[in-house]
This record gives structure tokens, C-alpha cells and sequence, in this order.
């Protein structure tokens, strides 16, 4: 991309610096989305008959407006990375009144696909946030709190507590084509309730924008960018909101805008609803992302590169690298094999080849269509996860993992626990490693009661993970753990912690 030409930016105003806390559910729940019965249906072959889409408009409008929300994100920007001279003395430099912490407010946009209040919308709308407001098309306003986000496709999901709300329909975004029309749901410049209209301008869009997120925040999974491009018009504030069909049926979620300057300059980004039903079922499921690995280092192919390899055709995704140890190589992929299709779906690019694996979990099985010096052979492949394995990786293991790094088990306290030391939050160390990050880089021992990290007040071992990611995303070195030990409540004690 000629980055003279345009700058690829997200579509969301003020950016959140910090990554959220967020409530992750774990018990196995089934999670069911109203989908649509049929493929567009008649609606769409009036669409290019003069003067008739405007009836199919409002109908769309009405249809899918009452499914869209707006929110609203506040969070605590830290503006200084040098510790506090009180920290120096066991002090906690909140009893001075000296905050290093600003307040931001940001806007988006979210679509309630569950009667009983799950929303859908970006990881960046609400990344960082100490605080989420929703408020529905009736003009409802609800608290909200986040249950899961993935960084590699840019979406998350957030709940309210009601029933009965008007849940959106998914349509398949394999059906969507280019040319017909669409509209963008969303909240642009705190205008709620706005609609715009376009025609798909192109499908299986890469733009690199996940891969970009800057230094301090490293995807842990390979960005998964097979974007539906639209010129409907989407400003800041319509990250999150639907983009729709003629039907009124969900086809992606509004993510990004190419634009030099943020605002919008003809054309939109929006992350596919296969995509985006996979990827907020599993965060509502399991508490994070089940991807499928392959094991395939993926090229998109043109006829140059089909030159330059010596292949006979140009059509499919080349297979530049393949492990022994890899899903692909254990069926008999090979490197220089062709892969024309998934599952009978074509894939003529690598974002498209990166959106279908990326719609499955491990465990799965998957067709792969080959050509191999122009045979053609069907090949299926058992997706593995992470480590190697086929199961399903729950989010709660993930957290004993990362807290197994610091070397510290947690202890929740009781509310009368809380109350009798004088505390409204903390969390206690039930152990400490000592070859563990805290045995070694600090005095903290047993029993030692964490109120705050940093500026973050602590009550659960997710929000000690949540301040670690926070200061990884602001380039600190370090985070700076403060406390009390039970047998002496009036004294706080500070100990700074390097963890890069």
C-alpha cells in the first residue's frame, strides 16, 4: 500500500490506550444466533432496477436499526513512566492526592446478537476501558462489562443484563457480491441511530492494519484481514456497527476506514460475519478464540510468482513453508503444492485462505483441494491448537499459565475479609515461587495482599493480567505492585517489577 496515497486508519476517533479488564465467562454454554433461512433473497435483484432501492432501504434500515447500540468507553490513560518518590518509602501516593492517571471518553458502535444481551463489537472500541455505557435504540442506557476480545481479528464481545432485545440476523458473507448494496449502522460523531448506503467494492480485502498495531502491542496469533470493502460512508464512532444487506441482515461489522486524514474518504472496512459468528461464539463459549492451525505458510498467487515457481497455474494459495510436525504435513501437504479450495469453497487469495481456516476450532476437519504439478487430489486435514494438540484450549487455563510466569497463585478475599482490614478490594498471595518473576525481583512473600498495580485497583488475578498487558501496551518496563501485609494493615508497601 502507498502509504503517500492514504494512511489506513481505524475507524474510531480517540483511540483507548490501555487494554481493558474484562469478565471472562467459563462454564460451556451453547450460543445461538438468529441466521437468516435463505441467501439474499428477491430483494436484491431489484437493487439495480432504477428507482427501486429505496424502498429495500428503509426496510434494511428499519429491520436492522433496532439491533445496533452505541457506546460509550471511558478509560485511564497513565501520563508519566517514572515511579512515584512515594513508592520509594512504601507509601501509596493516592493518600497525597497525586494521580498520574487522565480520564478519556471514547465512542462506538456495538450489535446485540443474543436476546439476553450479548453485543458484538471491535477490540479497539473498547480495549482499555475501566467503564462501558450502552445505550439500545430505545434510548435505554445499561452498564456493560467486556467478556472477551481478540486482538487478530479486532472484534470483541461485551453483555448487558436484559432480555428480550432485539438480536440482529446473520446472513453468510459468503454469499455477499460485489456490486450490490449494503448500509452502515452505526453511531458516527456521537450521531445515534445513523445510516449510510454503498455498494460492496470488494471482498477478501487485506490491508494490513491488524499487523500494524505498533510495537507494544504484538498479536499473539496471526492477523486474520479478509475485509468486505464498502463505499457506504463510515466516519469515527461506526467502529463496531453493522453493515447490513438488503434484507437487513448482518454481513460484517464496520472496522476500519482508508482515509488521510481519519475521516472518511470513500471507502470502509468491514470483518465478515463467518468471522465475526465464530469468533463472538467462541468468546462467549469458551473465553477465548479456539483457532485451527494448519501449518502452512500461505502465499497468494498472480501469474509473476506462478513464473517465478514454476507452476502451471496462477489460481490458488502457494504453499511457501510446511513443519513435519504441522497439521498440513501429517495429511501429506507439500511445500510447492497449490491449495485451490477449502472444504469446496475457492481460495484465490491468502486473505481468504487465512478467513476460512480461521473460521475453525481445533479438532476440525478440513478438505484441502490440491494441485500438485496439475493433478488434482482432495486432502483432509486435522487442524491442531497452539501446542501442538486437538483439543479445545479453555481461557481459564490460559490464565494459570500466565500467572504461573510471575511464579504467584491468587487468593480472593472475602467481603468481611476486606471489610475487617479496612480494604474495598485486593487480592492475596496464596504462594510465591521462588525462582518465579516475584521471588525473584522482589521481597513479596505469602499472604501479602495486592491492592493496585500501577494505577489499576486489583481484585481478581484477571485484573493483575490486565495490568500487565495495560503497561506492555504503554511501553513501561516495568510494573510497580503495591500492598499490604494483614499483621500490618496501616502500611503500604511498593515494589517495582521488570517484566520484559
Amino acid at each position: 500500500m502507498n502509504n503517500n496515497l492514504k494512511t489506513v486508519l481505524l475507524a474510531l476517533g480517540t483511540s483507548v490506550a490501555t487494554l481493558g479488564a474484562y469478565k471472562t465467562i467459563f462454564e460451556k454454554k451453547e450460543v445461538f444466533f438468529n441466521e437468516a433461512a435463505s441467501k439474499a433473497g428477491s430483494m436484491m435483484n431489484f437493487a439495480n432496477l432504477p428507482g427501486s432501492p429505496t424502498g429495500d432501504f428503509v426496510s434494511a434500515a428499519g429491520v436492522s436499526a433496532p439491533s445496533v447500540v452505541h457506546i460509550k468507553a471511558k478509560s485511564k490513560r497513565q501520563m508519566s513512566q517514572q515511579r512515584s518518590i512515594f513508592d520509594l518509602f512504601g507509601m501509596d501516593d493516592d493518600f497525597f492526592g497525586g494521580p498520574r492517571s487522565q480520564e478519556q471518553e471514547s465512542s462506538g458502535s456495538g450489535v446485540i446478537i443474543t436476546e439476553d444481551g450479548y453485543i458484538v463489537t471491535n477490540n479497539h472500541v473498547v480495549e482499555g476501558s475501566s467503564e462501558l455505557e450502552v445505550i439500545t435504540y430505545n434510548k435505554k442506557i445499561y452498564e456493560a462489562t467486556i467478556i472477551g476480545a481478540d486482538p487478530s481479528t479486532d472484534i470483541a464481545v461485551i453483555k448487558i443484563e436484559e432480555k428480550k432485545l432485539p438480536a440482529i440476523t446473520f446472513s453468510n458473507s459468503d454469499d455477499v457480491k460485489v456490486g450490490e448494496w449494503v448500509l452502515a449502522v452505526g453511531n458516527p460523531f456521537n450521531l445515534e441511530n445513523t445510516v449510510t448506503a454503498g455498494i460492496v467494492s470488494a471482498i477478501g480485502r487485506n490491508i494490513d492494519i491488524l499487523s500494524n498495531r505498533g510495537r507494544n502491542t504484538p498479536l499473539k496469533e496471526s492477523p486474520i484481514e479478509s475485509f468486505i470493502q464498502t463505499d457506504a460512508a463510515v466516519n469515527p464512532g461506526n467502529s463496531g456497527g453493522a453493515l447490513v444487506n438488503l434484507t437487513g441482515n448482518l454481513i460484517g461489522i464496520n472496522t476500519a476506514i482508508a482515509s488521510p486524514n481519519g475521516a472518511y474518504a470513500g471507502y470502509s472496512f468491514a470483518v465478515p460475519s463467518s468471522i465475526v459468528k465464530k469468533v463472538s461464539g467462541d468468546l462467549i463459549k469458551y473465553g477465548n478464540v479456539q483457532r485451527g492451525f494448519i501449518g502452512i505458510v500461505p502465499e497468494g498467487l498472480d501469474s509473476k510468482k506462478a513464473k517465478e515457481y514454476d507452476l502451471n497455474t496462477d489460481q490458488g494459495v502457494y504453499v511457501k513453508e510446511i513443519p513435519s510436525d504441522g497439521a498440513a504435513g501429517a495429511a501429506g501437504i507439500k511445500q510447492g503444492d497449490v491449495i485451490t479450495k477449502i472444504d469446496g469453497v475457492e481460495t484465490k487469495s491468502e486473505p481468504k485462505f487465512r478467513e476460512l481456516i480461521g473460521r475453525k476450532r481445533p479438532g476440525d476437519k478440513v478438505i484441502l483441494t490440491v494441485n500438485r504439478n496439475g493433478n488434482i487430489k482432495d486432502y483432509t486435514v486435522t487442524l491442531k491448537n497452539n501446542k501442538g494438540g486437538e483439543s479445545i484450549i479453555k481461557k481459564e487455563a490460559e490464565d494459570d499459565a500466565a500467572l504461573g510466569k510471575m511464579g504467584i497463585k491468587i487468593e480472593e478475599l472475602s467481603e468481611k475479609e476486606k471489610e475487617k482490614l479496612g480494604l474495598k478490594n485486593g487480592v492475596r498471595l496464596g504462594d510465591v515461587d521462588a525462582n518465579g518473576l516475584l521471588g525473584t525481583q522482589t521481597n513479596f512473600e505469602a499472604g501479602f495482599i495486592i491492592t493496585r498495580i500501577d494505577q489499576l485497583k486489583v481484585n481478581s488475578s484477571k485484573d493483575i493480567k490486565t495490568a500487565i498487558a495495560s503497561a506492555q501496551k504503554e511501553g513501561y518496563d516495568y510494573i510497580t505492585i503495591c500492598g499490604i501485609y494483614a499483621e500490618r494493615p496501616n502500611r503500604t508497601y511498593c515494589e517495582s517489577v521488570p517484566f520484559r
